[in-house]
């Protein structure tokens, strides 16, 4: 039958069988299939509860009289199978498995003593008075959650039932039962309310980690010998907290499986020597608890690797431990997280083997599976790393398929040659040979072969100086091979053992000539570690570089013309709120995108809500509707149904509540309304980085409505992952808050969700931030957590140590510790910094954040690699083996018109979406508007191009664009978007190629900025002697320009300026083109204004950009040759 896992799938598949049960065969199917879940789930309290309640029903349903519609046959059989003393034993058995879950046993409890009462109000008897009394004494015994509940109906049955016995029985409870058991639950109580406490908030993370603690402190309770009056129902309550863990929230946690595997194993071991006292019955079978474990966790190598040791323990036949084994390589899931949990498998599995065969005992089938079985072992694991890692993969660090069939092949086979092969074939593997670790190990293997050997070649007459000395050659041989490699990690080491082993057991020859070697080596060695301390100086010194640019000021660009650079004005444009650990590096934001804006904009601040407009309401009328009442950044206005609504930006907090003025307002023929937009808007980070708009609106849709989601621009940071989302309403907005610290995807991810405060920077925060983090260069790349973590203790408590691993487990030589304080940092640098660790210098520093990125680059960590041995996804391949760029140029293809706004991970979303072949390498370039794609081979390249080009994706709330591919040249040389979102200044030029369009496509539409330019903010007057009489003009009025006269600086800035006005000289070009082009009268721009015509200024603003493109693709061509060529 099937097996499904977890109590919620039982209760499910037993549940689909039970409403098809039609007949007293199929209800006898479904009780077989709720006993084989209670054995799957032995402590589960739904399994029981649904198991007891059907049986019941099947009990009530058979007698005389029911309404059930049992035919009569059926009826009679189901009597003698469904009977009472049945169902209540199934009750009885139901509680006992469940008893000691102190938090919800009363479920099943008060039901099965509420039916006991029932059926004693039938009979009234004597019997049945003492069966519940002994039902209530059991329980009060127990340590659970209602005990007060259960002491006052216990209460209540006396006075009924037992008047005369009240006080005595009552006494009794109160004296003994009482104070042990609540005792036991107060000295818990605690745990429970946390527990209480997270499962009402619906914290699921908070709800693991607090039971992952409370099953620790549990263990450690029962194992403490303080109070051996306790031990056994300790022991008992702490099984049945493990029940409520393995069958709720920790039910797929390797951690808590291990803690219960390894309780119960010690209980057991315990228990043979006597060191504990429980009864024999209570504690589980190993083997049944580890087979529900796998069914659990099947990606679990170390659950594997003691199923089978614990059954091999138990002496199952080989043909039942090797079902074990194959039930193992047939999950699809044991290399879910590496192939570490392969290796713990096939480590165990080969460990069976080889003890099997080297057994006194062991017959010759035994033997013989073993020497098959050893190698084909190894050669399935080499086989399935190769399958998930391709070339990259090198092996497990350890070794410990090989070092066990060496074990086999020296010992049991003494097949000395066939051992040497699998060192050799080891040495050949770039993991191994550049470990001093391996190379001592092949040694000492050589050196016991040796002695081993020369015990047998004993003579009992004296060897003569004639006859020679017996030296390892072997094992010389092993020094020789290894000094010759020139990465291994600890050369000195192997280097001093080999003058050892030489003085010990070599001629004088060889001996002069491993210290003729040694000496050439040492001063190669001495050159490296100069060279690795120079690039740790270079790393240190690039760090500081990095953490004195993010500590400088943002500089902000200043479009008034003739202005001197003041970095530090007031008028600087205010920066957005930054996501943690994001990058200040406001001095490489883009001068088009912050032309023209001298006051810091507060949206949150300056901002209304205008509602009951007109469905045909246009941006332009509503700049006019509230023309006087201040100056407007920005107006995102809304279709809806029958009207229209618009959240308006103004220049500043005084003009937004000056706009509050024109609430009630007619606009036309309706009345609308306006209102404050504060404390509407949210800054949400710490999201899926695949989550898009509709991710976030789906996210939100329960705490009201969502007016936009705004994402930033990733031109000059990639990293950057936030965005404010802005609710139609207050209240909308205060119920989303509450949603931060909600875990996403399953606990990957901690939401937050804050007011957006644009005068409030977020302070930095974490380890890295308070200088506690340390960064540690040119370790020993064989130094484990541990190592490093004893090294920094000596400094003050290690809070954490991580040290980064490449795909075969291989240390890079580098880590990251955590202090406590930042102090006992300060003092591990001053104690610790340039310290010889493993015969290395290591070096100490602060950790400090990575700088910006301006591309992003993501690989494919499975599925996809390419034919050729392309170096995207192995971080192991040297550049010889690479494929050549002709074919990398062939399987690679870019994708343009790409929004600035779309990370790498929503990218490789869309890309599945529509079906392109899986990505070996992407990278994401905001700044161009694209994508570079690298595939396995160029079809998959070809195919991707046809589905990707004139593919439609939807922008934040900008509605959808089409993709187009195209060659890496075309994306280096293309511009990202360019996006201004305010009216008040020149509408947004998309990309490169939409700048190319013809002149009169470009004016058949005119933007609100474009009708309606902000006031100037440089007073131009009339130029002076210019030679020529003319009339006064007004104060402010600018003259048209000519088109070709017109000067575009260098900067972009210059494009902000009202009229075509730029920078510098451009100044005082136009006062010359003034005189020339002859200046506009009023009524021509009136006319401009409401025909909608042409005009010599927009003529100019195209000539204008056509230059300034011109002058950019020459720029961004260089650029682009460049860059390929680092590409």
């Amino acid at each position: 039958m099937p097996n499904p896992v977890g109590e919620d799938n039982w209760v499910e598949f037993v549940d689909h069988q039970l409403r098809e049960a039609g007949d007293l065969e199929a209800r006898v199917r479904v009780v077989e299939a709720f006993r084989h879940a209670t054995l799957a789930e032995p402590g589960s309290l739904k399994v029981w509860m649904a198991y007891c309640e059907y049986f019941w029903s099947l009990y009530i349903d058979c007698q005389p009289g029911s309404d059930a519609g049992w035919p009569a046959d059926e009826q009679q059989i189901g009597r003698e199978t469904f009977t009472l003393d049945a169902a209540l034993n199934l009750w009885q058995e139901g509680y006992q498995a469940v008893q000691y879950r102190l938090s919800d046993s009363h479920e099943l409890w008060d039901r099965w003593v509420s039916l006991e009462m029932e059926l004693l109000r039938r009979t009234a008897t004597e019997a049945g008075v003492r069966r519940i009394t002994h039902l209530f004494k059991n329980r009060l015994s127990v340590p659970h959650a209602t005990w007060d509940a259960t002491s006052q109906m216990f209460s209540t049955f006396l006075s009924e039932y037992n008047r005369q016995a009240y006080e005595s029985e009552m006494q009794q409870i109160t004296r003994s039962a009482a104070k042990g058991a609540k005792r036991l639950y107060d000295l818990r109580g605690p745990w429970e309310t946390k527990l209480a406490r997270a499962a009402k908030s619906h914290d699921t993370a908070a709800l693991r980690a607090i039971m992952s603690e409370y099953t620790d402190w549990e263990i450690r309770l029962t194992k403490t010998k303080k109070d051996a009056r306790d031990m056994a129902v300790n022991f008992q309550i702490c099984l049945g907290l493990f029940t409520r863990a393995l069958t709720g929230v920790l039910a797929s946690d390797e951690d808590t499986w291990l803690n219960f595997a390894v309780l119960i194993s010690t209980t057991h071991t315990d228990l043979k020597a006597g060191r504990f006292h429980v009864l024999a019955t209570v504690v589980p079978n190993m083997l049944d608890v580890l087979q529900r474990a796998v069914r659990h966790i099947p990606w679990s190598g170390p659950i594997w690797a003691r199923y089978i040791l614990t059954a091999e323990e138990a002496g199952l036949s080989f043909t039942d431990i090797e079902r074990i084994k194959h039930a193992a390589t047939d999950s699809t899931q044991l290399d879910r997280d590496g192939m570490s949990g392969v290796l713990d498998m096939y480590a165990a599995w080969c460990g069976y083997l080889k003890r099997s065969a080297m057994n006194p005992s062991a017959t010759e089938e035994a033997v013989d599976v073993a020497e098959v079985g050893l190698p084909s072992a190894l050669e399935d694991v080499k086989h399935w790393g190769k399958r998930k890692y391709g070339e990259a993969y090198q092996g497990d660090p350890d070794y410990r398929l090989e070092k066990i069939l060496i074990q086999f092949l020296t010992e049991k086979k003494d097949d000395l040659d066939g051992a040497r092969a699998v060192w050799d074939e080891l040495s050949r593997v770039e993991l191994h040979a550049n470990s001093y670790d391996f190379w001592l190990n092949w040694y000492l293997w050589e050196m016991v072969v040796f002695a081993a050997a020369r015990s047998k070649a004993r003579s009992p007459t004296p060897a003569t100086a004639a006859q020679g000395l017996r030296v390892p050659t072997f094992a010389t041989r092993v020094f020789t091979r290894a000094l010759k490699v020139r990465t291994v990690d600890w050369p000195e080491r192997i280097m001093a053992v080999c003058v050892q082993h030489c003085n010990d057991y070599e001629l004088a020859e060889t001996l002069r000539e491993a210290q003729d070697t040694i000496y050439k080596t040492r001063k190669g060695v001495a050159k490296r570690r100069e060279r690795e301390a120079a690039q740790a100086a270079a790393q240190a010194a690039q760090a500081a570089q990095a953490a004195a640019q993010e500590q400088q000021p943002a500089q902000a660009d200043h479009p008034m013309t003739g202005a001197p650079d003041t970095n530090s004005s007031p008028g600087s444009k205010r920066k957005r709120e930054t996501t943690p650990g994001e990058d200040d590096s406001g001095n490489k934001r883009a001068k088009s995108e912050t032309q023209g804006e001298d006051l810091k904009r507060d949206r949150e601040n300056t901002s209304v809500w205008v509602t009951d407009l007109p469905k045909d309401a246009t941006q332009t009328k509503l700049k006019q509707f509230f023309r006087g009442y201040g100056h407007i950044n920005n107006i995102d206005l809304q279709k809806r149904d029958e009207s229209a609504m618009a959240l308006v930006e103004l220049g500043t907090p005084d003009d937004a509540k000056s706009a509050l003025l024109r609430d009630g307002k007619y606009f036309g023929d309706y009345v609308i309304h306006v209102t404050p937009a504060t404390d509407c808007t949210l800054f949400v980070t710490n999201y899926p980085p695949e989550a898009d708009e509709q991710y976030l609106r789906d996210l939100f849709k329960k705490c009201g409505e969502i007016f936009s989601v705004r994402f930033p621009s990733l031109k000059y940071n990639t990293k950057r992952r936030f965005c404010y989302v802005t609710f139609r309403d207050r209240a909308s907005a205060t119920a989303a808050t509450k949603l931060e610290g909600q875990s996403l995807e399953s606990g990957k991810y901690k939401l937050i969700a804050k007011f957006s405060d644009p005068m409030g920077r977020q302070q930095r925060h974490g380890a890295q931030a308070e200088e506690r983090e340390l960064h540690i260069v040119n370790l020993p790349r064989t130094a484990s957590e541990e190592d490093v973590r004893g090294l920094f203790a000596k400094a003050g408590r290690v809070v954490s140590v991580r040290v980064p691993r490449n795909m075969g487990g291989h240390s890079h030589g580098t880590a990251f510790v955590v202090m406590e304080t930042k102090a006992e940092a300060q003092e591990a640098i001053k104690t610790l910094d340039k310290l010889i660790f493993g015969n290395h210098p290591i070096k100490v520093e602060l950790s400090r954040a990575p700088a910006n990125k301006p591309t992003a680059t993501s690989r494919a960590t499975d599925g996809a690699t390419p034919e050729t041995g392309s170096p995207s996804p192995g971080p192991s391949q040297s550049s010889s083996s690479g494929p050549a760029p002709a074919e990398i140029s062939a399987r690679t293809t870019a994708v343009l018109n790409v929004p600035d706004t779309m990370t790498d991970a929503r990218l490789k979303a869309v890309l599945a979406a529509a079906s392109v072949p899986d990505v070996v390498k992407l990278v994401l370039h905001p700044q161009h508007g694209g994508a570079v794609l690298e595939f396995a081979n160029a079809t998959d390249a070809g195919k991707a191009a046809l589905a990707l080009d004139n593919l439609e994706v939807d922008t934040p709330s900008g509605g959808p664009r089409r993709l187009r591919t195209g060659t890496v040249g075309e994306l280096l040389r293309s511009k990202g978007e360019r996006r201004v979102d305010r009216v008040d200044q020149p509408s947004v030029v998309a990309t490169h190629q939409e700048k190319k369009k013809p002149a009169a496509a470009a004016t058949t539409t005119t933007s609100a900025a474009e009708l309606m330019p902000p006031p100037p903010l440089v007073v131009r007057r009339p130029a002076g002697g210019a030679g020529r009489a003319g009339p006064k003009r007004v104060l402010g009025f600018v003259g048209g320009v000519a088109a070709k006269k017109v000067q575009v600086g260098g900067d972009a800035g210059g494009a902000g300026m009202s009229n075509g006005e730029t920078k510098g000289q451009g100044q005082d070009q136009g006062k010359k083109d003034q005189v020339q082009a002859g200046g506009k009268s009023n009524a021509d721009f009136k006319k401009m204004f409401l025909g909608g015509g042409g005009n010599t200024t927009t003529a100019a603003a195209g000539a204008a950009a056509k230059e300034t493109d011109a002058e950019g693709e020459k720029n961004m061509e260089q650029t682009a040759g460049n860059g390929s060529k680092a590409d």
